[in-house]
């Protein structure tokens, strides 16, 4: 069956680990995570213009492609980890939070916040200190979209 594609929409979204338990304090595991996320970008199933793996929950800010939806976004990321990770134990929580980004400002707002985290959490002194954050790899991150910056939404 042919969808037609949909309207572009940018999103922050938040997920948490099951039980917060701190898998990405594990190096090997956060950067898998990271590796999971740029495969999917690669494949083209979402732009990803910002991102952080903390220890228990991670940050996004994503457009997904047009033929594919956030929720879908969301499923190749999280079950495409899920399955790298070979872990026996649950790794994620259900559910997640999300919020369409509208306008610039707020594009502009989530962006700063994602780089921030770590430094708000204590990780590191420097956002672009932090391995595990779009902030010390902005190259290879996705402009924004260009109808963020003639305001429609």
């Amino acid at each position: 069956m042919h969808r037609a594609p949909q309207v572009l929409r940018t999103y922050f979204t938040t997920f948490s680990t099951a039980a917060r338990r701190r898998i990405f304090a594990v190096p090997a595991q956060a950067a898998l995570f990271v590796e999971t996320l740029m495969h999917y970008r690669v494949q083209g199933r979402f732009a990803l213009h910002a991102f952080v793996v903390m220890p228990d929950h991670v940050h996004l800010l994503l457009t997904p492609a047009p033929e594919v939806s956030f929720e879908k976004a969301l499923q190749f990321i999280r079950g495409g980890f899920s399955f790298r990770l070979h872990s026996r134990e649950e790794v994620w929580e259900r559910g997640h939070f999300d919020k369409r980004v509208p306008d610039l400002a707020a594009y502009e707002t989530t962006l700063a916040y994602i780089h921030q985290n770590p430094v708000k959490g204590g990780l590191v002194a420097s956002a672009s200190g932090y391995a595990y954050s779009s902030a010390s790899r902005m190259g290879e991150m996705d402009a924004m979209p260009d109808w963020l910056s003639v305001g429609r939404g």
